[in-house]
């Protein structure tokens, strides 16, 4: 069955939800910590931890909120946003997280990002693949590359990645539903991949849809906090497909 993981983006100490990755366009629902509580009572086993003020300052900030999610609940963390040096990925695992995604660091700096992988494993370390019209961007998405999604992936697959977080950025936040047909050639194409999906969920036939063609994983963000899909929906999604 497919994982299902609710996403925390934070600003500022607050859950926010971007649209298009756009800093500008951003809604606040809250404390993160409240948030996840609430994930872990519906069943949900899993966090997708997201620093946007690090992403956009280019290390590691709100660790203190992932210390607080991971002492007071018992979610598996995935973090990312803001890890580019061996002391931002230090501060992270150490304050919690069980899986550390990098995204800009993978683009950028190949030589330490593999080192990670050598020192961690395929299990801690997670590739993000965000991606624009088939092409990687980085830098919380305000930089694009000219860099193949296919290519990047197979090219760290080569390197022994096992599990990537693939988001299309064009459909993040705009509830209009996932780039089924990418995740579908991605996973056709090296069904050994650990895919997840992220970007675009609008209801439950999505994950269901997602579900059906073997994907292994889907990020949920903006769905949950405008009521697209309740939490109670996807603790029943859990139980009767377990």
């Amino acid at each position: 069955m497919i994982e299902l993981i609710p996403a925390i983006d934070i600003i500022e100490g607050r859950c926010v939800r971007l649209t298009q990755g756009d800093y500008t366009q951003k809604k606040e629902y809250g404390d993160p910590l409240e948030m996840a509580k609430q994930f872990e009572g519906h069943g949900l086993k899993r966090l997708h931890l997201v620093d946007l003020d690090g992403a956009s300052q280019q290390r590691v900030v709100n660790f203190k909120i992932l210390e607080q999610i991971a002492s007071r609940t018992s979610l598996v963390i995935d973090a990312g946003g803001g890890v580019r040096s061996d002391e931002d990925l230090r501060i992270v695992f150490e304050s919690g997280a069980s899986m550390v995604t990098g995204g800009s660091v993978a683009v950028k700096d190949r030589e330490l990002f593999l080192g990670w992988l050598n020192q961690y494993g395929a299990e801690q370390i997670i590739l993000g693949a965000d991606f624009r019209a088939g092409k990687v961007a980085v830098s919380g998405w305000h930089e694009a590359t000219a860099l193949d999604l296919n290519t990047f992936i197979s090219d760290y697959r080569n390197e022994g990645i096992v599990k990537v977080i693939c988001t299309d950025i064009d459909k993040d936040g705009m509830l209009q539903g996932p780039s089924m047909e990418t995740y579908k050639v991605l996973k056709a194409e090296d069904k050994a991949l650990h895919l997840v999906a992220s970007g675009g969920i609008s209801k439950m036939e999505d994950i269901e849809l997602l579900d059906e063609a073997g994907i292994d994983g889907v990020i949920v963000g903006k769905a949950i906090y405008e009521g697209k899909i309740s939490l109670p929906t996807l603790e029943n999604y859990l139980l009767n497909n377990s």
